[in-house]
């Protein structure tokens, strides 16, 4: 109807309406009329947008690899994009031109070329272990790209999916790694017999020890036994010396004692013989006969008959015949005998 069309757009499009050269509206999520001979509509994606990547390197050990992954940007300057492209939409919303895709793959280029020295710097077993640092590097080249800045994009995130080899080379890295997994599974049988052994020798070690341990244990309670029954024969020989050095003290006393208890009897002797050497002493110069007469009153006849026969004796000489007949001198006896009974 006479030129006049009806667009409207999403809230995450920027749109800019220019009729004749000059700007009439702008904002995100419009929707108006328009004179579609005199007008030019360009609409920006403001929102956030996922650009796929995938480039080939080649580290310092001269093997390639693929990087692929996906940078999540965002277009935060829009005037400033479309005064670098073109986005402007036909009546039906539809872009006119292809410079919308030029956004991705200006991005996808500053990502190769914020990648290719960090890559080469590194070998093909490091850059495959390198995910988490060429993320970080992309972003850090992305956020300081000149060009970026010019359009008004903001890098918000990258996400490395897949860092590959070739073929060739993948087929090679599985056979090392599956020859280095094979080494590590011999290496680890070889230590869990080797384990098995130390822990065998460790026992058997042990088992030892706590032989010597017991060995030596009795050797201790059979040395301290002997220390025992030596003691304990010391002290018996102790006692011994004591009970021998007691009797032998005992002895010494005894000896004194008789020593002195002859001593004291030889002096009660000697007193003795004093005594009665004082008491005869005046009868000593009486001959028997005078003493026997001043004794006489406790004479038995025993006594009389021994001094008679005593006479006798004394005078044989002048005794020519002397007769004693049996029956006298057996009355004799028999007095004798009842006398001193």
């Amino acid at each position: 109807m006479l030129g006049i069309r009806f667009i409207k757009f999403s809230p995450t499009v920027y749109v800019m309406h220019y009729k004749k050269g000059k700007l009439q509206r702008e904002g995100k999520g419009l929707a108006f009329y328009y004179y579609a001979p005199s007008s030019a509509i360009a609409a920006i994606p403001a929102g956030t947008a996922d650009a796929s990547f995938m480039f080939n390197e080649t580290t310092s050990d001269y093997q390639s690899l693929s990087v692929q992954g996906v940078i999540t940007y965002k277009i935060d300057n829009p005037k400033q994009m479309a005064e670098m492209l073109d986005f402007t939409v036909s009546d039906d919303g539809t872009y006119k031109t292809d410079d919308y895709q030029k956004v991705t793959s200006r991005l996808i280029n500053e990502a190769h070329t914020s990648t290719t020295d960090f890559v080469q710097s590194l070998e093909l077993k490091q850059a495959l272990k390198k995910i988490k640092e060429i993320e970080q590097t992309i972003l850090s080249g992305l956020k300081a790209s000149e060009a970026l800045k010019s359009m008004g994009i903001i890098p918000l995130g990258i996400n490395v999916q897949a860092i590959k080899p070739t073929a060739e080379m993948s087929r090679a890295l599985e056979t090392s790694t599956r020859e280095a997994l094979q080494k590590e599974a011999d290496k680890a049988i070889y230590d869990r017999r080797n384990f098995a052994v130390e822990q065998e020798k460790k026992i058997k070690e042990s088992e030892m020890d706590t032989e010597i341990a017991v060995e030596e244990k009795k050797k201790q309670i059979s040395q301290k036994k002997q220390e025992t029954e030596l003691m304990v024969q010391q002290n018996k020989q102790l006692l011994r010396d004591k009970q021998l050095e007691a009797d032998i003290d005992f002895e010494n006393k005894k000896q004194k004692f008789i020593e002195q208890k002859a001593q004291n009897s030889e002096k009660e002797a000697d007193s003795k013989a004093y005594v009665v050497e004082k008491t005869l002493a005046p009868y000593k110069e009486f001959d028997w006969k005078t003493l026997s007469l001043i004794l006489q009153k406790n004479t038995s006849p025993a006594d009389n008959i021994s001094i008679a026969f005593r006479e006798l004796a004394e005078n044989a000489d002048k005794i020519t015949n002397l007769n004693i007949s049996p029956d006298l001198l057996n009355s004799l006896m028999q007095n004798t005998q009842q006398s001193y009974k």
